[in-house]
């Protein structure tokens, strides 16, 4: 008897020998044993769609990506948007974080711009009527 180790799945075949042959004198694998390494998926293939890396659905956050496009229509709106989505990709683990943080500094911005622009306006509209009773 002896001692000798079969060698290892991971190095690389003696000279001459192909890749996945046993060499002279080894045998082959019992049926129904598992591959030494788990199979990979064809190159250019991906997962189901709106699977990530970790557990669970891993898809960008609707309110996220909504918070950032209200922030140029409507901002209060995305306030609104942002604050919510930042509660929910807390609570689900959702991908857009960042979305959701630009949807709210934007949403916020200019949100303060179109205040100041109507305070403007009523300032200005005062201004203008407060003639002091004078033509």
């Amino acid at each position: 008897m002896t001692d000798e180790q079969p060698p290892s799945p991971y190095e690389p075949p003696s000279h001459g020998q192909p890749y996945g042959q046993p060499q002279y004198g080894q045998q082959h694998p019992q049926w129904g044993q598992q591959p030494p390494y788990a199979p990979q998926p064809p190159y250019g293939q991906y997962g189901p769609p709106g699977q990530g890396p970790g557990p669970g659905p891993r898809g960008t956050n609707v309110l996220a990506i909504l918070s950032l496009v209200f922030a140029f229509v409507f901002a209060p709106a995305g306030i609104v948007c942002g604050h919510l989505a930042k509660r929910q990709i807390r609570q689900t683990g959702e991908d857009g974080d960042q979305l959701a943080n630009w949807g709210l500094i934007l949403s916020y911005i200019f949100t303060a711009i179109g205040l100041l622009v109507c305070c403007g306006w009523i300032g200005l509209a005062i201004w203008a009527n407060s003639d002091n009773g004078t033509y």
